[in-house]
């Protein structure tokens, strides 16, 4: 949620939702996903080498009654 979309409207929705309840509400920066993927060399080369791949059209296709049957529900 950005910031500026906390409103009195927000704060009292989640009152109303938990209304006698005791509640915890952490706030924390966003994370950015990217970042964190990006941030181990290791992880950082397995992923440059699958967009590599995939660009170069080495993949996979199948429809998902295929998937389900490989993988299992």
């Amino acid at each position: 949620m950005d910031v500026n979309e906390l409103t009195v409207e927000v704060v009292n929705s989640i009152k109303a939702a938990f209304k006698n309840k005791t509640i915890n509400i952490t706030v924390t920066e966003a994370f950015d996903e990217t970042e964190y993927l990006l941030a181990s060399k290791a992880n950082r080369e397995h992923l440059e080498k699958s967009i590599q791949e995939a660009e170069e059209g080495k993949v996979v296709v199948f429809t998902l009654e295929e998937f389900q049957k490989q993988f299992g529900q």
